[in-house]
């Protein structure tokens, strides 16, 4: 089956800045679904206060801005102000539309984004490289040793 990372493309979707502690929504980067069946949208959050107000969702539209999103149906999960320091997950198969993006919702009180990544998968051709900001090595079979 051969690594993961040769047969998928991961892309940043909101960074830990953008994800800083708030009361206000986070629109994710508008990932291009041209040449992938799918895209996994993971979302880890770190602290969130007491009484916050925080939801996760995806939008899918024909415009590359985004000016035309429109939320899918069932996607939109409740993050409960007792889930710091879990991942929430969206995985989105053959969308109807050309571009997706991830939307995390906060009011009322601060939630922290810790990271929040998009995995697409089912490349029609081999991915050429990953997101600006993701960086790793890949190793088939390495030996034992000093790392």
């Amino acid at each position: 089956m051969g690594l993961l990372s040769k047969r998928t493309k991961i892309v940043q979707a909101i960074t830990p800045t953008a994800g800083a502690a708030g009361a206000t929504a986070i629109n994710g980067a508008t990932i291009d679904m041209a040449g992938w069946m799918g895209c996994l949208m993971k979302v880890t959050f770190g602290a969130i206060t007491a009484t916050a107000v925080t939801a996760i969702k995806a939008q899918q539209g024909q415009i590359s801005d985004m000016s035309d999103a429109a939320d899918l149906a069932g996607t939109a999960q409740s993050i409960a102000d007792t889930d710091d320091d879990k991942v929430f997950y969206i995985d989105i198969y053959r969308p109807t539309e050309r571009y997706l993006r991830l939307v995390v919702g906060r009011g009322t009180a601060n939630a922290v984004v810790a990271s929040a990544e998009y995995i697409l998968y089912g490349p029609r051709k081999p991915p050429s490289a990953h997101g600006a900001n993701v960086a790793g090595e890949t190793f088939a079979s390495p030996a034992e040793g000093t790392a």
